[in-house]
């Protein structure tokens, strides 16, 4: 088994409803997302899955919510837009994306910060 990542971001506001705190007010983040992927064998030239089509799908995702306001997109209008939310949404729509044999999402890792981030994967 192999397990490969790439690592992307974007810039976001957001504001978590419900939390008594700081984090209640809009504020942004410049996020980071590292994808993991796990491929069960290497295809004809002895790769896993190429790092540039990770990289296209992912961006392809984020471009959805860079520079906006988390909160007034799908699916954050209605759950709150926390690293945990976020890294389980990049998860699900990037398995729609990767239709390959021998390849799945092993896991998502969000980071709003240097020091914080929240990891989503499936057992």
């Amino acid at each position: 088994m192999f397990e490969l990542m790439v690592e992307t971001g974007f810039a976001a506001a957001h504001q978590l409803r419900g939390y008594k705190g700081k984090c209640e007010a809009l504020h942004g983040h410049n996020w980071k997302v590292q994808v993991f992927i796990q491929v069960e064998k290497l295809n004809e030239i002895d790769l896993g899955m190429d790092f540039h089509q990770i990289k296209d799908y992912t961006k392809e995702i984020l471009s959805t919510v860079d520079h906006g306001f988390l909160n007034e997109i799908f699916p954050f209008t209605q759950i709150n837009p926390s690293s945990e939310n976020i890294a389980k949404w990049v998860y699900d729509s990037l398995i729609k994306k990767i239709d390959e044999e021998n390849v799945s999402v092993a896991a998502i890792t969000v980071w709003e910060s240097e020091t914080a981030s929240a990891t989503y994967y499936e057992d």
